[in-house]
């Protein structure tokens, strides 16, 4: 039987987090196919690590898991040279950029599958058929090539995810380190990577989950999820978490089962939410959740005005005063918040554009008035090919086009659209771009991030002062000063690098 090799791309230049995505695919072959895995986080040189498996012969199979951004660069020129190099290979490819643009994947000729969504069945599924020269063309949440045209079988219903084996936390060990992955972050000496769910319950046009979910989320139990954060702080230590779900806080009730269970723990804890979701949230909840380590929560403001979050599909019942009014409801429980606000969404006029930009900037300063605490990451706006959806007609219409060919997804520009830094939208200008950057930097100099570990107090407080005049006044242009004090002492951006 032929073996599996597993493939993650390079995501990030520091503070590598356990592999999830590749590991629960992993778990989905464990016990069927002899795999490895191969992190391209934890090799120099990662391609002759692929290499030294392929040359044996008896590696087949190689999965991708694609992220939008960084993993590109190594996903996209190592697929086509395994490819090239070993002709025989099949290399399938899942997560959210192939999702996203499988029909551009598809016609580069050297990825042969997408996984379309979760791929706990469908992985194991279409290697059995490989395997047997069986029909895959019936197996759910697949996208492969037939002649010229791409073809989509249906999806499958979201599994349920305590029915999932348990990942292989102890064979991922073998290949490396499992303390490696434990870094030092704003939360803890030696923070775990988690993920308890998949998926989300909305339909925000901009965001990158909905066409892999379509609003549907499954959540692992509480007892589950706190059983295997017991095992790997037992036995590699870790003290504290990051909750990578799209949505961790979408029921109450488990929230505060998970609480309740780690609270002995003391072990601190981050994850993301809704803000409309979490306003309902009764106090003797909030309170739980600041007693149980929770520390700080993302959420996606996105806009304080009401027309833009319509405009985003953003769904719920989330509406600027509310966003406004939460950051200070938290101010009482010692929880940060933590808000993204996407920046530089179409409209009929350049006029109405830039006016929408200089609305959200004085909305931002209007909530770190109320709870100086909240933390603040800003996105330019970056189209997702949501088929069918107002908004993507909307940039379709202004002229905005992804890459025709795959290769060019390697480019430095496109690399910055998909971590929301360089749009490529016809209706922003450059102008409007470099307001927001500066902005930007004004704001983090004013506001550092507390979750830049490496940020002293003397740094901090020399780079607020040096940055108030400028906060204050509202003259933001050419912050050049800043700039250079944010790139010498190496000035950590969250919505990048993480916490």
């Amino acid at each position: 039987m032929n073996k599996v090799l597993l493939f993650n791309p390079r995501s990030a230049r520091a503070k590598h987090r356990i592999p999830n995505a590749i590991m629960n695919i992993a778990a989905s072959v464990d016990g069927k196919y002899e795999w490895v895995i191969v992190d391209g986080n934890r090799e120099t040189d990662p391609y002759q690590k692929i290499c030294s498996y392929l040359k044996t012969g008896e590696f087949k199979y190689v999965g991708f898991t694609v992220m939008p951004g960084p993993q590109v660069k190594q996903a996209i020129p190592f697929s086509k040279q395994i490819k090239q190099q070993f002709p025989g290979t099949v290399i399938v490819w899942g997560g959210y950029f192939p999702t996203n643009h499988y029909k551009v994947i598809l016609n580069s000729g050297y990825v042969d599958f997408v996984i379309n969504g979760p791929g706990d069945h469908a992985f194991p599924n279409l290697l059995d058929a490989l395997e047997n020269n069986r029909p895959y063309e019936l197996i759910k949440n697949l996208i492969f090539k037939s002649g010229d045209s791409a073809i989509k079988t249906i999806k499958e219903d979201l599994i349920e995810q305590d029915a999932l084996p348990p990942l292989p936390y102890d064979k991922l060990n073998k290949f490396y380190t499992i303390d490696k992955y434990l870094g030092k972050t704003y939360l803890g000496e030696r923070t775990l990577a988690y993920h308890s769910s998949i998926g989300c319950p909305f339909t925000c046009s901009f965001c990158a989950v909905v066409p892999t979910y379509e609003a549907r989320w499954k959540a692992k139990s509480a007892a589950l999820v706190y059983r295997d954060i017991k095992y790997i702080k037992d036995k590699w230590g870790a003290d504290a978490i990051e909750f990578h779900d799209n949505n961790f806080f979408v029921s109450e009730k488990r929230t505060i089962e998970f609480a309740e269970l780690i609270k002995p723990e003391k072990m601190k804890w981050w994850g993301m939410a809704r803000i409309d979701t979490m306003a309902k949230f009764k106090d003797t909840s909030l309170a739980l959740l600041r007693d149980a380590g929770c520390t700080m929560i993302f959420f996606g403001a996105e806009s304080g005005s009401n027309d833009i979050l319509k405009q985003l599909d953003k769904g719920g019942t989330q509406t600027g005063d509310q966003i406004l009014a939460f950051a200070e409801r938290l101010k009482q429980f010692d929880i940060t918040p933590e808000y993204s606000f996407v920046l530089g969404t179409p409209a009929p006029t350049p006029e109405q554009v830039e006016k929408q930009i200089d609305f959200e900037i004085e909305f931002i300063k209007s909530i770190k008035a109320v709870n100086p605490k909240t933390e603040i990451v800003l996105y330019t706006y970056s189209p997702v090919p949501a088929e069918g959806s107002e908004l993507y007609e909307q940039v379709l219409a202004k002229g905005f086009h992804f890459p025709q060919k795959l290769e060019d997804w390697v480019s430095p520009q496109w690399e910055n659209f998909d971590l929301r830094k360089n749009p490529l939208t016809p209706w922003l200008t450059p102008h409007m771009i470099n307001k927001i950057r500066d902005f930007e930097t004004v704001l983090n100099s004013y506001y550092p991030t507390i979750s830049d570990v490496r940020l002293s107090r003397i740094k901090r407080n020399a780079i607020k002062l040096v940055s108030s005049l400028r906060y204050k006044t509202g003259f933001y242009l050419k912050p050049y000063e800043l700039k250079v004090l944010q790139i010498m002492w190496k000035y950590r951006q969250p919505e990048i690098e993480g916490m």
